[in-house]
């Protein structure tokens, strides 16, 4: 991904799902990527691999963000038929 901030975040304990915006001709998509994050000495880092435990936390957040692009991208869709 580029430098540019997730539209929205979802964080539970350590896991984390960042949702992205991406501008096509005919809509917005949108992406998710998914984190664990830890500490490495004193600096947080994150990472793509997931334990046993941590995977109860991967369903809930990529539901939740399931959750977030459906009911926001509904009302972009319902927006921009409004100016047609």
């Amino acid at each position: 991904m580029s430098n540019r901030a997730p539209v929205h975040e979802i964080r539970i304990g350590r896991i984390k799902a960042a949702i992205w915006a991406n501008e096509t001709e005919n809509r917005i998509r949108h992406n998710v990527t998914i984190s664990r994050l830890y500490k490495d000495g004193e600096t947080w880092a994150q990472t793509q691999s997931f334990g046993r435990d941590d995977l109860p936390l991967v369903q809930k957040v990529s539901d939740l963000a399931h959750t977030w692009i459906f009911e926001n991208g509904q009302s972009a869709e319902r927006s921009d038929k409004g100016n047609s």
